[in-house]
Order: structure tokens, then C-alpha cells, then sequence
């Protein structure tokens, strides 16, 4: 998963949400899909934050060079 762009992996949390929605299914099933949607969502918290950070580094160098 870690070669997963924050695009693929929100959606396919989107998916696992919506099996999880539906039902129907057997516990192990249930839980070995919560288990991969709380991975896929650390990863999108993953590019989430190095997106943020990027954003204030670069308003950062903004700010110093209109000093």
C-alpha cells in the first residue's frame, strides 16, 4: 500500500466504507475490511500531512522573499 498515491487509496476507502455500509458480511470478513480501511485512511493522513507541510514550507519561502 505504501506505493498507493492519496488518490487510489480515498478511493478505495470510499469502497471499503461502502462494503462495511452494506452488511452481509461475516464478521472475519468485517473486520479484515475495517482493518484495511484504517490503514487505507492512515494513508491518506499520510499525504494529507506531507501536502500541508509542503503548502506552509513554500508560504514560508514566499514570506521570505517578499522581505
Amino acid at each position: 500500500m505504501a506505493e498507493f498515491g492519496y488518490e487510489r487509496a480515498r478511493d478505495e476507502l470510499v469502497n471499503v466504507v461502502k462494503m462495511l455500509e452494506q452488511g452481509g458480511l461475516d464478521l472475519d470478513d468485517s473486520l479484515a475490511l475495517w482493518e484495511r480501511g484504517e490503514a487505507l485512511a492512515r494513508r491518506c493522513e499520510e499525504h494529507l500531512a506531507g501536502a500541508r507541510q509542503r503548502v506552509e514550507t513554500a508560504l514560508s519561502h514566499a514570506d521570505d522573499d517578499e522581505e
